[in-house]
């Protein structure tokens, strides 16, 4: 199903949104680390507008001509606008989690669509088969305030602690969390989140790695944030 439909209560350009969305009945959608990278790169792809070329071409094309994908990647957008902005992410078996904001009309819905949609259209053809792999429409929820912003990176970035896949949100590598302590540079960030972080990186790892197993205060946290089970 085309994940672009006409949404209830349409999501406000210029504002920041908790998007969550899960697999077809928890169906396992990362098998290896390379499906992990595959969607995290047409995440970086999509949030550019007007793109000459979909996505599993870019990235022939760039497997191809063995320049780094990065690379190509800059050079193709180098003029191109963003429809959203990625501020954090986090990618688990049977779902993902993004903070984004809308920088132009129906930015996110169209990026949701066309990541997704590239994915299942990859995931199908190496598993030869057919269908939906994800529900028919993400969940949203609006960040209004920076003390919801702050507690949401928190709850992103733990939810691999959280479902035991790791015992340190470190060692995950499809989350944005490496970005947020400081551990990735400019040149290879995802994420734009400066601008709404009060704190700083070695701050901001304490503030996670001192709640990581209390899951009874992240079960206080969730009011705030989309009631989602792992």
């Amino acid at each position: 199903m085309n994940m672009a439909t006409i949404r209830k209560n349409p999501l406000v350009t210029g504002e920041v949104y908790h998007i969550f969305s899960r697999s077809i009945e928890k169906f396992k959608i990362f098998n290896n680390r390379a499906q992990y990278f595959k969607l995290q790169n047409a995440l970086q792809f999509y949030q550019f507008s007007n793109l000459p070329i979909c996505f599993s071409r870019f990235a022939e094309a760039a497997k191809t001509l063995k320049h780094r994908y990065r690379e190509r990647l800059l050079d193709l957008v180098n003029d191109k606008e963003k429809s959203v902005e990625i501020i954090a992410y986090c990618l688990m078996p049977t779902h993902i989690h993004l903070i984004l904001k809308q920088l132009q009309e129906n930015g996110i819905t169209s990026f949701i669509s066309n990541s997704l949609n590239s994915y299942s259209h990859y995931f199908n053809l190496k598993h030869k088969r057919k269908g939906p792999l994800w529900q028919s429409e993400f969940k949203n929820v609006l960040v209004s305030s920076d003390e919801q912003f702050l507690h949401l990176t928190r709850y992103i970035h733990l939810n691999p602690v959280t479902a035991r896949l790791v015992d340190n949100p470190n060692d995950w590598e499809f989350s944005s969390y490496k970005e947020y302590i400081g551990e990735v540079g400019d040149k290879d960030q995802i994420c734009q989140f400066n601008d709404l972080m009060e704190i700083g990186p070695k701050e901001y790892e304490n503030f996670i790695l001192i709640r990581k197993d209390y899951q009874r205060e992240l079960a206080e946290i969730k009011q705030l944030l989309i009631d989602d089970d792992y």
